[in-house]
């Protein structure tokens, strides 16, 4: 029996008909539009073009950005600032030594981009009291990106995207220099798009024009056209480790499973790629629990919204739907020397993911986007944020090490086994996800968060304080 999935139309589409967008890419499309209905709804509203930036938004008779309390209570989540999350990770030690990533370079990489970009991240920054990031440019190495269309759903997924890696970088990050490179295919079910982004990122890499590469794409290994198409990709990647240039990927948003080439979702556990590389960073995701001054009400836990109603009514869906932190083991690649102390959970095989942070829909992050001509605020997550979260972590390492650290996964298991402190277990939760098929329930097995390294959350979480000087010593 098929897993079904809704076809790709959104409210903002106003029925006409789509060219393929990945189930992820309608997640967030979906996510943006039912957020701000939500919102709306709640008492959210935006001011129009004219208004100053400042009050972009007003809830309750309140200006500025919402309160976690009060998305709470009109939204059904959370919802943190990123001072919230900076003392969750412990980052505010290292911001009063100066280690905030100066000197450093994050490099975003995303499709089309968002054609408001610097203005929404300015306003973002005056909401919470950031900086400017100290240079933030935007590259087009591969190809001119076409014109923002507010009624293509490809262009507002990716335009929150972008939104989001580049506001959630420089939040954890605020000293380092930002590089947007935008690539002008978008990526489709089948590998699509993925030749202009490895190109796009060799070029950044030959050129020495970035110390830390996110990624916030990816699609089941068995969705390219077998091992040699991958194969042909993973240039970039090689270049990435010859030039000591750290490369991250986020594992992906559907537990143990994904959208296959025929566009429902697979009924076998898989892993993504590129996060499944050897030669990359794969990063899950966690839910935080965080009161107002960013203190854990409870450790936290491996991100699984599959059946949390709130969450799901953001993404326009009702539960069951898999919306959780993908992890599993490679069909493609064997497990590197690296993970070999972890081979009583990988097998012989590349395990995913590598560390995990915030990506909860439960515990969502504010994000402010512009680009659909009405400013407004609305919670975000999936590995998504976590990845470029982490790219902030490794800008601040660099930083410390006075060097690029590169492929830093050997590093990391190093730190593992040594039970460094800067580590924190994850031990709660899983990635079994469910989908409603034709009025039948089914579920796809996942694997359990654990003491130690788990194919849910890796080797757990940070404490960025201990963890940045034992990454860099590491590395």
């Amino acid at each position: 029996m098929a897993i079904t999935v809704q076809t790709p139309a959104t409210k903002a589409a106003k029925g006409m008909m789509l060219t393929w967008m990945s189930m992820k890419q309608r997640r967030v499309a979906k996510a943006a539009a039912a957020a701000c209905a939500l919102l709306g709804a709640a008492g959210l509203t935006a001011f129009g073009a004219g208004t100053p930036v400042a009050h972009a938004a007003v809830l309750a008779g309140r200006q500025g950005p919402p309160t976690s309390a009060q998305c709470m209570k009109d939204l059904g989540v959370a919802c943190y600032s990123p001072l919230q999350v900076e003392r969750a990770y412990n980052l505010p030690p290292l911001y009063a030594k100066g280690l905030t990533g100066k000197g450093r370079t994050i490099v975003i990489v995303d499709p089309f981009g968002s054609p408001t970009i610097r203005h929404d991240l300015r306003v973002f920054d005056r909401a919470f009291g950031l900086s400017a990031p100290p240079a933030f440019r935007v590259l087009q190495p591969v190809g001119k990106v076409p014109p923002f269309n507010p009624k293509n759903p490809g262009m507002v997924a990716n335009a929150a995207e972008t939104t989001l890696d580049v506001e959630w970088s420089h939040a954890i990050a605020p000293g380092a220099n930002i590089l947007l490179v935008e690539t002008p295919v978008q990526e489709s079910v089948t590998g699509g798009g993925f030749p202009q982004f490895m190109a796009a990122e060799n070029y950044v890499i030959t050129h020495h024009l970035g110390d830390v590469i996110s990624q916030s794409f990816g699609l089941p290994e068995q969705n390219f056209a077998g091992r040699f198409s991958i194969s042909r990709l993973r240039y970039a990647y090689r270049s990435a480790r010859r030039h000591h240039v750290t490369v991250l990927a986020a594992s992906n948003d559907f537990g143990v499973t994904g959208p296959t080439p025929a566009d429902i979702f697979y009924r076998h556990r898989i892993v993504d790629w590129p996060a499944s590389d050897p030669l990359v960073t794969g990063v899950g995701g966690t839910r935080l629990h965080l009161n107002k001054a960013g203190v854990r009400t409870s450790p936290d836990t491996a991100w699984n919204d599959t059946h949390n109603a709130a969450a799901l009514r953001l993404l326009g869906e009702t539960p069951p739907f898999p919306f959780a932190s993908t992890g599993g083991v490679s069909e493609v690649f064997t497990r590197p020397g690296y993970q070999d102390p972890v081979r009583g959970r990988t097998g012989n095989h590349r395990g995913v993911p590598d560390v995990a942070l915030s990506a909860s829909l439960s515990g969502a992050v504010l994000i402010f986007a512009s680009f659909n001509g009405t400013p407004v605020w609305f919670p975000g997550g999936g590995t998504s944020e976590a990845a470029p979260e982490f790219a902030g972590i490794v800008a601040i390492a660099d930083q410390y090490a006075h060097q690029r650290l590169g492929l830093i996964n050997p590093a990391l298991y190093r730190l593992e086994q040594a039970h460094a402190p800067g580590i924190v277990d994850v031990t709660k939760g899983s990635n079994t996800v469910s989908v409603a098929d034709h009025g039948q329930i089914i579920t796809l097995q996942g694997y359990r968060a654990r003491p130690g390294y788990d194919l849910v959350t890796g080797i757990g979480t940070i404490n960025a304080a201990l963890f940045v000087p034992e990454l860099a010593r590491a590395g």
